[in-house]
């Protein structure tokens, strides 16, 4: 199933923000590196319908992919 676009660049947009909250990185290197990631194109290509997991997980499958421990 696909997300609504709109709907869908608001969650990246809470993700980003919550990333680069937890990880101490800036918004700008948390937006590349989430563009950059696995994770997104999981999310955006709607496999196993990642759009619908909670950001929370969403931003520790991040910190997971980038290695990053908080």
């Amino acid at each position: 199933m696909q997300a609504n676009k709109i709907i869908l660049q608001q969650k990246y947009a809470r993700i980003v923000q919550m990333f680069a909250d937890e990880t101490g990185i800036s918004y700008e290197k948390a937006l590349g590196m989430f563009y950059d990631s696995k994770t997104y194109e999981l999310i955006s290509e709607g496999i196993a319908d990642m759009h619908c997991m909670s950001d929370e997980y969403l931003v520790d499958e991040l910190k997971a992919e980038f290695k990053i421990r908080s």
